[in-house]
């Protein structure tokens, strides 16, 4: 994730992005999470506590209905990259020092936080076209590479390396052939042991 590209950007044509993104579907609450996310962080732009006071009140009416009602725990501190898509709404907890990287996605059920409690500004950081499966717990200060696979309900706690996929308790990198993982054709072929 460039952070220049990112500044470069504005607020409206971020949130048309991710509304792209979303399938253009403004009512899906990880659209709604995002663009409240972004919102937050424009609001921060506004130098003057006096002018910023009434976004603000807005920010926090918004990032509470997210995560109250669609269980979406995304605060403005997270330096979101471009075109994040939240797939599914409920149970996603996101620690507010995450870098989230271009064209990710997450699904329920992810959480992505500290591991240890004497190191609470301790968070992941998701290169981009990282995928999260459904109920994937990321933990700690990782570093996890671009177009990496996480597992549904993986429980990630070391690094993974760019173009990987990752499974199971603790998540291990599971081997592919040139790094396309064809689990079609290993069931297809009654081949249902993955190696490790």
């Amino acid at each position: 994730m460039s952070d220049l590209e990112t500044v470069t950007v504005g607020l409206w044509q971020q949130i048309k992005e991710d509304w792209e993104a979303h399938g253009r579907d403004w009512t899906k609450p990880g659209f709604r999470a995002v663009a409240t996310q972004r919102f937050g962080v424009w609001r921060m732009t506004i130098k003057s506590k006096v002018l910023r006071s009434p976004f603000s009140i807005l920010y926090r009416a918004l990032y509470r209905h997210a995560r109250n009602i669609y269980g979406i725990d995304l605060p403005y501190t997270v330096k979101l990259g471009r075109r994040v898509i939240i797939e599914h709404q409920g149970a996603i907890v996101i620690h507010g020092n995450c870098v989230i990287g271009d064209d990710c996605i997450i699904r329920q059920g992810v959480t992505l936080g500290n591991r240890y409690l004497d190191r609470p500004f301790e968070a992941p950081k998701l290169g981009d076209r990282v995928n999260v499966g459904a109920g994937a717990k990321i933990l700690g200060g990782l570093i996890i590479g671009d177009e990496v696979n996480i597992g549904a309900n993986a429980v990630v706690l070391s690094d993974i390396p760019a173009d990987q996929t990752a499974v199971g308790i603790p998540a291990k990198i599971i081997k592919s052939v040139n790094n396309n993982l064809d689990l079609i054709g290993l069931v297809a072929t009654g081949q249902n042991e993955i190696q490790y």
